[in-house]
């Protein structure tokens, strides 16, 4: 398993970001969260098959259609950090 932790910068709060992550991450089969910061950024962890976190970091560079993606940074990331089965939003 692998893992991956993403900051999503830009118009990405208010405009359903974090839902939209949470129903793409769940149909590619990955574990995880999205949360809002308070800079105005989304962080998006995600743990699970590394073709999935491959498409879902596409995604993330789109994001959502209300949403527009200014910038997409990766951070380290450890697996076990998802707060148990499914995606959920914080």
């Amino acid at each position: 398993m692998s893992a991956r932790r993403w900051r999503v910068g830009g118009r990405v709060q208010g405009v359903a970001f974090r839902a939209a992550t949470q129903g793409r991450a769940l149909a590619l089969g990955l574990s995880g969260y999205a949360m809002n910061l308070q800079g105005g950024e989304v962080e998006v962890y995600a743990q699970g098959d590394g073709e999935a976190l491959q498409q879902l970091a596409l995604w993330l560079r789109r994001g959502p259609p209300a949403a527009r993606v200014d910038t997409l940074r990766e951070l380290p990331a450890a697996a076990g950090e998802a707060p148990g089965p499914g995606f959920a939003i914080r």
